[in-house]
């Protein structure tokens, strides 16, 4: 990965004002799916960032690993998912550094790499940030990252007002992104970078269900880009229960 290279047509169409913004998305990514697009597509177009960067995960924390693909086979269904979207790119920061692995030191890593001149931008969908105050080094990646806050399907952004590291949060105004009367909120934090509140339209797939089907044999009704339908359905992933017992 060149963090200096810029495809030219990107570049013609994009304004200066976006230059140098970073989005990054973490995750499991088992598989990567069409919800997980929409979402990057999403912030890339609102926050008006020059790239978004998907990181899959190696050993994450905070998730069970019984039905996990290997991190190899992860890493390859993005790299399909996205290998016809330009401003779209993948590391495999995670995946290298073995062991479990942490936001803080994925983030400080991504820094070293692209250099001060990028501005990061922290994707994390709201049910995810409500249980960010149990993260390691919290305040610290508050002041690394902008942080962008997006809709999650049962999750009410009402609910920020009970996320330790806010304060003085306007209730009226989330009261509002709950009920899509407005389409984005910042937030500031005292000494970071803030907060970005960002509703995105609803997405009800999800990589469980997705497993899941395949496991069954039940059509995946567009759920996936169609390269990483194709190399799931060649490479017989999510066929057998992880959990079974043979005897």
């Amino acid at each position: 990965m060149n963090p200096q290279s810029e495809n030219s047509k990107f570049t013609i169409q994009h304004s200066t004002l976006s230059l140098n913004r970073l989005g990054l998305l973490g995750g499991s990514f088992n598989p990567i799916h069409n919800g997980h697009l929409a979402i990057a597509h999403h912030v890339y177009e609102r926050l008006r960032l020059s790239r978004v960067l998907f990181i899959p995960t190696g050993d994450p924390p905070h998730k069970q690993s019984g039905s996990l693909a290997s991190a190899q086979t992860r890493l390859k269904m993005v790299e399909l998912a996205i290998a016809d979207t330009p401003f779209f790119e993948v590391s495999a920061i995670e995946i290298n550094r073995g062991g479990t692995s942490y936001s803080i030191d994925t983030v400080h890593e991504v820094r070293s790499q692209y250099g001060p001149s990028w501005n990061l931008f922290f994707i994390i969908g709201l049910d995810a940030f409500l249980e960010f105050a149990t993260w390691r080094s919290p305040e610290q990646l508050l002041r690394l990252c902008h942080f962008v806050v997006v809709t999650r399907p049962g999750q009410s952004f009402q609910s920020l007002d009970k996320v330790p590291l806010l304060s003085n949060l306007d209730t009226q105004a989330l009261r509002q992104l709950d009920l899509g009367i407005l389409d984005q909120m910042e937030i500031a934090v005292p000494d970071a970078s803030g907060l970005t509140c960002l509703p995105i339209p609803p997405c009800l797939i999800s990589a469980s269900e997705i497993r899941r089907r395949v496991k069954c044999g039940l059509p995946l009704a567009n759920m996936l880009p169609p390269p990483v339908e194709s190399y799931i359905l060649q490479s017989s992933l999510y066929q057998e229960d992880p959990n079974r017992t043979h005897i």
